[in-house]
């Protein structure tokens, strides 16, 4: 399969939604409650992708898409958010937000494709480092990040979804314009 990954459009803001619930369902049973997974309705988060799709810069997502125009995957990424334990990155640093590709479409390359394009914007955009926080018992992803270069800084943190506190583990990853994935 052919991936081609392009800048977000307003008008991919439902697909993009539908998306995020869709991997949310699979990557997240049985770390996340079964009630908050399945009450998530993607047509409530158009409106929250649309504005992040028009964030100004450094601020991107990105989507591919195949030859038919279907979106496979997107990534968000930007600035990082201030942490009080980033402080070990005394250079500018970038997150790769979130990064989800339709469970239909896994092991296709479509996450690998706009996971590229996204590192390489925040190096163009003068970042020299990335971070990502992913939830410590998502194997799939860790094993994913890993595959493309992050490294596990073991800095750890809750991060609270409906009550409940899940365990996160931050990545971080080094980035240069002319090799982005470089550690």
């Amino acid at each position: 399969m052919t991936w081609t990954v392009r800048r977000a459009a307003a008008a991919d803001a439902a697909e993009i939604a539908r998306i995020n619930v869709n991997s949310w369902r699979r990557a997240y049973r049985g770390i996340v409650a079964d009630d908050f997974l399945d009450s998530m309705d993607p047509e409530q988060r158009v409106p929250g992708w649309e504005r992040w799709i028009a964030s100004p810069a450094p601020s991107a997502v990105f989507v591919t898409v195949d030859e038919t125009g279907r979106i496979g995957s997107y990534a968000g990424v930007g600035a990082a958010r201030p942490e009080e334990d980033q402080e070990d990155f005394p250079e500018p640093t970038g997150e790769l937000y979130a990064i989800y590709a339709d469970p239909d479409l896994w092991g296709t390359g479509a996450g690998g494709a706009v996971h590229r394009v996204a590192l390489r914007h925040l190096a163009e955009s003068g970042f020299t480092a990335a971070v990502l926080w992913v939830l410590a018992d998502n194997a799939l992803a860790r094993n994913f990040y890993r595959s493309q270069g992050w490294q596990d800084d073991d800095v750890h943190k809750d991060f609270e979804l409906n009550g409940k506190h899940l365990p996160e583990r931050r990545y971080s990853v080094r980035l240069r314009v002319d090799h982005p994935n470089s550690v």
